[in-house]
């Protein structure tokens, strides 16, 4: 993350306000509000702001992901547009979920909330969305389980890392 912030610094940083950067890579896959709020915490931007900042940021692609990544999925495999990628998602998606029916929710949120690799919103969109999940308890569990992450990610990036980089 530290070489993310000095290149955000030497090339975007004279006309981006870092709150602007944040913000998108909080919205980015495999990143998402835990590394948004690592690089705000390096970037010295107060602890709310950047809770808000992130928050939203990796609240924003989820309804299009929840709606739209089925049929997105099924052009690109009838098109043959990274059939191979979209089967391995599709296949991920799976396996991250097995045995998940009755406890969706709690699976759901704990899944978004706790930062392990190859956990978080946009994955946890993508296996609400294949195995059919209701969108309006979907969201909520996703939603709560971004705000679980973020409370994590604070204790982390404000406190231990803070405390390192200070």
């Amino acid at each position: 993350m530290e070489s993310l912030v000095i290149w955000y610094q030497n090339s975007l940083g004279s006309f981006m306000p870092k709150e602007v950067f944040i913000f998108l890579v909080s919205m980015l896959p495999l990143i998402e509000l835990r590394g948004g709020l690592i690089i705000a915490s390096l970037l010295k931007v107060p602890l709310m702001q950047a809770n808000i900042i992130c928050i939203l940021g990796n609240i924003l692609p989820i309804p299009f992901i929840l709606l739209f990544i089925k049929k997105i999925f099924e052009f690109m495999k009838k098109h043959n547009i990274l059939k191979n990628l979209v089967y391995k998602l599709e296949d991920r998606a799976a396996k991250k979920s097995s045995g998940v029916e009755k406890g969706e929710f709690i699976f759901l949120l704990l899944f978004v909330g706790i930062p392990l690799p190859g956990t978080g919103a946009w994955t946890g969109s993508l296996i609400a969305s294949l195995l059919e999940f209701d969108i309006k308890k979907a969201s909520l569990a996703i939603l709560i389980g971004i705000i679980l992450a973020a409370i994590i990610m604070d204790i982390v990036s404000y406190g231990v890392l803070g405390s390192l980089v200070s």
